[in-house]
């Protein structure tokens, strides 16, 4: 009886083994998949804001001339690496006295609007050709979260959404006053 009983242990013990095993194995093909989607994920994200940057570059400077404000060249992906700061600029507009620095998100969030405002604060720091230059900021999207825009808005941001139908447009009314960041 002690044999049939052992036997039927050590039986038990080999599936329990075998299980643990599959379940291990289980365990590494979704931390595999996991890390697969993530990529696949952040991929996709860069790709998305790199197209709604395409959209929007060829409008932002039409948007702003119509404002008022000459700027004629636009430059995007601006990679800053210099000593101990590194930046990214999603797009910057230039005129003779003026930089207007937008940042691009497929949804914009609130925390999007407060990490910008800090950038555009230190932006002479970032970009020191620029220092004789009043430096406006802008948000441009294509959905956001509830508060976000307002939150642009009263904080001194130009606002860019995409719309149907001239694609892409400046939602600030024509009496808003941008905030110069550096001044």
């Amino acid at each position: 009886m002690f044999q049939e009983t052992d036997k039927k242990w050590q039986e038990t013990d080999k599936k329990w083994q075998e299980t643990d095993k599959k379940f291990q194995e289980t365990e590494k093909q979704i931390a595999e998949t996991d890390k697969k989607f993530r990529k696949l994920e952040g991929l996709f994200t860069s790709q998305w804001g790199k197209m709604i940057e395409a959209m929007v570059q060829p409008a932002a400077l039409k948007l702003f001339q119509d404002r008022g404000i000459e700027v004629r060249e636009a430059f995007q992906r601006i990679e800053i690496r210099r000593d101990d700061l590194q930046k990214e600029f999603d797009m910057i507009l230039i005129n003779g006295d003026v930089v207007i620095v937008i940042e691009v998100k497929s949804t914009l969030k609130t925390d999007d609007v407060k990490k910008h405002i800090e950038s555009l604060k230190m932006f002479h720091k970032y970009m020191p050709a620029f220092s004789d230059k009043r430096v406006f900021g802008a948000v441009a999207y294509l959905s956001c979260d509830e508060h976000s825009e307002k939150y642009a808005y009263r904080n001194g941001l130009f606002v860019i959404t995409m719309t149907g139908e001239d694609l892409v447009e400046i939602k600030n009314d024509l009496n808003f006053k941008p905030v110069d960041f550096v001044a």
